[in-house]
This record gives C-alpha cells, sequence and structure tokens, in this order.
C-alpha cells in the first residue's frame, strides 16, 4: 500500500496484511498542502482581510475596539500558555525568572502568533460593533482558553476557540448588544432588526451588505472573495463547503412549503426564500471560515461530508425551532464535538464506502422528514 489512510484527527493507521493497524500519532491540522503550518495559517489571514477591511470602513470605532481588544487578549493568552507550558531543561530551573522568561520567549514560534490572530480576528468578526470591551476581553479569553488552550494548543483543540468565544459573549453579555447597519456609527438611534430578527431586507442588500448584523457578517462579496482565495489555495476544503451549504438549502426549501414568511408576507418564489437563508446572519461567514477550521473537521472526505452535513442541520434547526434566531455558531460547537466520533478509527477510512454512503443519504434525509412533518402538521413557523 503506497499511502497511509488517515483514520482519525490524531493518529493516522495503516492496515497491515489486512489484520493489523499500527497507530501512528499526529497533530493537527491535517491539511493536503505541500507547504506548512505558517504558510496555512498566513493564507487563512489573507482571507480574512476583505472582510476586516470592510468591517473598519463600516464600523471604523467598532472594529478597531473588536479586533484591537480580541488580538491583544488572544495573543497575551497564548504567550503565557506557551511560557507556563514548555519544559524547562534541568540547567535552567535554579536560574532567574528573567532567564527563564527568556529560554520561554525563544520556544514561542511563529505558528503561535498566527493561530492566535486567526482565532481572534474571526471572534472580532462574528460580534457586532456595540460589542463592550469588557465582553469582548472576557468572551476573547474563554474563547481560546476553554476552546484551545485546555486542550493543549495548536492543533490539539476539539472546539472552534472563536465559536466558543461568542458563544461565551453573548450567554453573558448578550443583552447588552446592538446591531447596527454599516456607515450608521455605533449608536442607539442606528439600532435596527437584522432579517433573522424581522428586518425586512431584500436579496440585494442582504448580499452588498446594507443590513445591521455582526462586523462579519454583513458583505457577502468580502466573505466570497475570502472563499475564493482559500479554495484556491487549498487550505478549505470544497467538499466540506458544498455539503454544509447544500444541506442548508435543501433543508431551507422544505421549511418554504409553508404559506408565509417570519414577517408575514406571501413567499414570491421558493428560490428567493431560500436565498435569502444563506444569506441571511453569519450562515456564510461559518461556511467560510468557521466550518472549514482544519482542527476541528474530521480528515477522511465522508467523515467532512457527514460534519459539514451535520453542522448544517443543527444550525437549521436551532435557527428555526428554537428561541434563537441564528444558530450558526451553535451549529459548528455540536459538529465539532461528533467530529471524532466521524473520524473513529474503527469505521472511518478515506475510500468511499457503502456505509459512508448510506449514512450520507440517512441522515439529510432523516432531518428532511422532520421539517417537512413539522410543516404539514402545523408546528413549523417561520
Amino acid at each position: 500500500m503506497s499511502e497511509e489512510p488517515n483514520f482519525s484527527p490524531n493518529y493516522r493507521g495503516m492496515l497491515m496484511d489486512n489484520q493489523t493497524i499500527t497507530i501512528i500519532k499526529e497533530s493537527a491540522p491535517h491539511v493536503r498542502r505541500k507547504d506548512n503550518l505558517v504558510g496555512m495559517l498566513l493564507d487563512v489571514v489573507i482571507a480574512l482581510l476583505p472582510v476586516v477591511v470592510f468591517s473598519f470602513i463600516a464600523w471604523p470605532l467598532g472594529a478597531t475596539k473588536n479586533v484591537l481588544i480580541s488580538v491583544a487578549v488572544m495573543e497575551l493568552a497564548e504567550l503565557i500558555f506557551v511560557l507556563v507550558t514548555h519544559p524547562m531543561p534541568v540547567d535552567l530551573q535554579k536560574h532567574s525568572l528573567v532567564e527563564r522568561f527568556k529560554y520561554g520567549i525563544a520556544s514561542y514560534r511563529m505558528s503561535n502568533f498566527l493561530a492566535a490572530l486567526v482565532s481572534a480576528l474571526i471572534f472580532a468578526m462574528i460580534l457586532p460593533a456595540s460589542t463592550s470591551w469588557y465582553a469582548l476581553m472576557i468572551g476573547a479569553a474563554a474563547g481560546i482558553t476553554f476552546g484551545k488552550l485546555l486542550f493543549g494548543g495548536n492543533g490539539n483543540n476539539l472546539f472552534n476557540p472563536a465559536a466558543v468565544g461568542m458563544v461565551f459573549a453573548k450567554v453573558c453579555f448578550g443583552g447588552t448588544m446592538y446591531y447596527t447597519a454599516p456607515f450608521a456609527g455605533v449608536t442607539e438611534v442606528a439600532v435596527s432588526p437584522t432579517y433573522l430578527a424581522g428586518g425586512d431586507y431584500g436579496i440585494l442588500d442582504l448580499f452588498i451588505g446594507n443590513v445591521p448584523g455582526t462586523l462579519g457578517e454583513t458583505c457577502k462579496i468580502a466573505i466570497l472573495l475570502g472563499l475564493a482565495y482559500l479554495l484556491i489555495k487549498r487550505v478549505a476544503d470544497w467538499k466540506v463547503v458544498v455539503a454544509y451549504i447544500g444541506t442548508f438549502a435543501i433543508l431551507t426549501l422544505a421549511g418554504g412549503l409553508t404559506v408565509t414568511l417570519p414577517r408575514g408576507g406571501n413567499i414570491p418564489s421558493y428560490g428567493e426564500w431560500v436565498l435569502s437563508h444563506l444569506l441571511a446572519g453569519g450562515f456564510l461567514f461559518g461556511a467560510v471560515y468557521m466550518v472549514t477550521d482544519p482542527v476541528t473537521m474530521p480528515i477522511t472526505t465522508p467523515s467532512r461530508v457527514l460534519y459539514g452535513m451535520s453542522a448544517a442541520i443543527a444550525a437549521f434547526f436551532i435557527r428555526h425551532f428554537a428561541a434563537l434566531p441564528e444558530g450558526v455558531g451553535y451549529g459548528i460547537l455540536i459538529a465539532n464535538c461528533l467530529a471524532p466520533l466521524f473520524d473513529y478509527p474503527k469505521w472511518s477510512s478515506e475510500v468511499w464506502k457503502k456505509k459512508d454512503i448510506i449514512l450520507c443519504i440517512a441522515i439529510p434525509v432523516a432531518a428532511l422528514a422532520i421539517v417537512i412533518w413539522t410543516v404539514f402538521a402545523g408546528g413549523f413557523a417561520l
């Protein structure tokens, strides 16, 4: 056998004589690229630039606050983690704190800086410009600590740090956050409901970003530019993106069988209904920058398709059945929990098998059946 199939986020295995599996430990992210981790992280930062630049133009003060605080907190946490956890040689253990600090600094790598930078930028972009400085500090610290550092740092985290930080900040301080339209300024006068909260906006407004929302979710043009770059550089796996968007679109189309929109108007067309939900909220941002995270998603192709489907199904049901108008961040965290299961060595493989095909059909069909049943039972209030 010329290639070794990957079986899990942390291990590679090779079948020997069709009986024995040799397990070889590896660290994430597992990306099929010719360059190194630093190159991959730089590509993600570059892909984020269109979204970040738009946020600075649309909300100058809010974007500056979000980015500076998020980057400062996460970079400091990453540095402290490296200093505390890096093994200290025996001959330095009796030296002064200054000498030990210098040794710890020397072990801080560019990958540490860029990994924290990526998480910080995503975290800053998935919160509104109105987020207070203390919510940003606490959310960023919780995100990188509970979402990454407690698992062992780079390549060992189960959850997306930015998603963990966003959920923590919104659960603790969501009552103080409000959404403003781009170029309107962060003032109470400029506050208006988002599309998912009942705001009346057209497809064009949702696409160009002329809607209230978080810093990174409004301008879909900027997001699509980032997606194109990630796909060209092969940082993002297109199969995950297609599985995520496709599953959500099918479920949304099934939900559109109801007669009325959330705002009480008649549905002009199913296509416009589906497209509006794909463009609304942080769905597209999550599809491009969060679901494609190579550390928290599975390795094999069938597992990644199942992963994308699971994240989309969770986001759809939370968005439409739960009390929350948005479910992207929560859906990604749920899929993060399922990733190790999808990559379990005993049943995961790089080659598509019958069971993989059955699962990839059965899971969305089951979700679709639930949606259709609730629609015709009268329990699906879009």
